[in-house]
């Protein structure tokens, strides 16, 4: 297979995948000590956790004009839009299969990249990183690369991703405990699969991705203070940044590997 058309299938799965985020996201938009959401904004108990959020009960509405319509209003306000995340998906995937290429870790980086898009989209919305996201990410990332580090022409080392996910966990856990404030233990959690991530393609991947993620992140936070939108001490969502710095880490050590 060409790169051309790896670029192309790999856009389309994450089309795909993008699709069934919508839900997911609505239902883990939770704010912090809340359960997960269980009904739409209508009060109608949701079914499943994959899929366009939106609400057939809602959509049919009470008898009458006036009642459709308000209906209406509800459900186009309900959760986040399918466009958004199927292109951002559909991109990322793209991106990774031009650098990444032919190679086994490839079928990794596709399953690992909506949950980074999912996660990213609950933490801009309600500043949560919700465990059943982050833990079995990293764990499925280590066991992912595992399993891949079997297969010829990888191009990663598992031993490295282990490590690499020890370190930036711990890392994080050390900025946690010194800033509580500043820095959520979800972010911590998230930084183990983010470290395992990068960690297979080295330490000077480790290095620049999570520079890139804290470079981004003072970037948004000084944007947001200069458009008097923040002030200094105004926290900000950590985890898609954490995410964009992982994800340009690993474009340039898949590039490089």
């Amino acid at each position: 297979m060409n790169t051309g058309t790896l670029v192309i299938a790999a856009a389309l799965w994450g089309a795909a995948a993008g699709v069934f985020l919508p839900r997911a996201a609505y239902r883990f938009s939770a704010p912090s000590g809340e359960p997960w959401r269980e009904r739409c904004p209508g009060g109608h108990a949701l079914k499943g956790w994959l899929g366009r959020a939106s609400c057939p009960e809602c959509a049919q509405g009470p008898e009458g004009a006036a009642g459709a319509e308000g209906a209406e209003r509800e459900e186009a306000g309900y959760g986040p839009r399918t466009a958004p995340l199927v292109i951002a998906t559909a991109l990322v995937c793209a991106a990774l299969a031009a650098a990444t290429g032919t190679r086994p870790e490839l079928g990794v980086w596709l399953l690992l990249a909506p949950v980074g898009v999912l996660l990213t989209a609950v933490d801009f919305r309600v500043r949560r990183l919700p465990d059943p996201l982050t833990l079995p990410f990293a764990a499925a990332a280590l066991v992912l690369l595992g399993l891949t580090a079997l297969v010829p022409e990888h191009a990663g080392e598992w031993t490295t991703a282990l490590l690499g996910s020890l370190a930036l966990g711990g890392g994080y856990f050390v900025l946690f405990l010194i800033n509580p404030a500043g820095m959520g233990f979800g972010d911590v959690k998230l930084a183990l699969g983010a470290g395992a991530v990068l960690g297979w393609y080295g330490w000077p991947t480790v290095m620049l991705g999570t520079f890139a993620g804290f470079l981004l992140g003072a970037l948004y936070g000084g944007a947001l203070v200069v458009a008097r939108r923040a002030g200094r001490k105004t926290a900000i969502p950590f985890g898609p940044f954490l995410i964009s710095g992982a994800f340009l880490g690993l474009l340039l050590g898949a590039y490089a590997a």
